[in-house]
């Protein structure tokens, strides 16, 4: 019997052993694009590409200097700002008016809820690329191309259905015996939200914040569709300006901002990390 079980255990360890081998061997392989975008940041324009090594021959840190002045006119510093900016204003639109909605959906009786509700997951089976015309007439309309209006007001409407029902998920999980409790006190349903409800979807508010960054970021499409002047473009944008239809591109600036580019998500992703990954398991068991 004990030559069974060690031989059992032995099969386990040596099962875990590839385990790890295998998941070390994908982390690499994964990490493999971003460590040679990094080495290729520090290479002369004219090595990047015939030179395949990770490890520079000659490091020049010149990219980076071309790549931050930008093109001439406009820095790549202004292309920071205009996407901090965006970034930050879909981010506090999106985690106020996704959790009132959520709010409401979850503890709230009404008229249509669950027809509302039922409407609103639809939305989430919907293609963008569908509502992409009628938002750019409705926007035009409104005299709203070139500016940031479409990139943000919509958010003030909790547009974004997925982060309504991560949020909704998260409020139905919560005991409603707190806010029966809260309301034989004296406290209004708006109170119930502000003092009971927020403060115990912390961790699924951080990761709206965090995805709702992200992916605002990330975003080159809809920069693009409504977006004109070259002072007013995102990172997503400043980055394209860099290659060159004509065959003259930057591609060691491009390169060297991209990396900058990638800091806010890395330092705010492993900053919150403890946060997403606890409203995302938690979103996941309860509800």
């Amino acid at each position: 019997m004990k030559s069974i079980s060690m031989q059992r255990q032995t099969g386990k360890t040596i099962f875990a052993g590839f385990s790890n081998l295998f998941i070390i061997a994908l982390g690499i392989g994964m990490l493999y694009p971003v460590i040679w975008l990094i080495a290729a940041s520090f290479k002369a324009g004219n090595t990047i590409f015939s030179d395949p090594s990770l490890i520079p021959k000659a490091v020049t840190l010149q990219n980076y200097v071309k790549g931050w002045d930008g093109i001439g006119i406009v820095t790549f510093g202004a292309f920071f700002k205009n996407s901090f900016l965006i970034c930050i204003l879909c981010v506090i639109c999106n985690a106020i008016f996704c959790s009132l909605t959520a709010y409401a959906f979850a503890r709230l009786e009404f008229v249509g809820k669950k027809f509302w509700f039922a409407i609103m997951m639809l939305t989430l089976m919907l293609p963008a690329h569908v509502t992409t015309i009628p938002r750019y007439i409705i926007f035009r309309g409104f005299g709203w191309i070139d500016t940031y209006m479409p990139l943000i007001v919509p958010k003030l409407f909790a547009t974004d259905a997925f982060f309504v029902f991560l949020l909704v998920q998260f409020i139905r999980g919560l005991p409603k015996d707190l806010d029966e409790s809260a309301r034989i006190d004296g406290c209004s349903k708006f109170g119930i939200f502000v003092r009971i409800i927020v403060p115990l979807t912390v961790p699924a508010i951080i990761t709206t914040v965090l995805f709702t960054f992200l992916w605002t970021w990330d975003d080159f499409f809809n920069q693009l569709l409504y977006l004109n002047s070259p002072e007013k473009y995102t990172v997503p944008m400043g980055l394209r300006l860099f290659i060159d239809s004509s065959g003259m591109s930057s591609w060691g600036s491009m390169f060297a901002m991209a990396v900058v580019s990638l800091i806010p998500s890395f330092v705010l992703f492993f900053s919150l990390q403890k946060y997403f990954v606890q409203g995302i398991a938690t979103t996941g068991i309860k509800g």
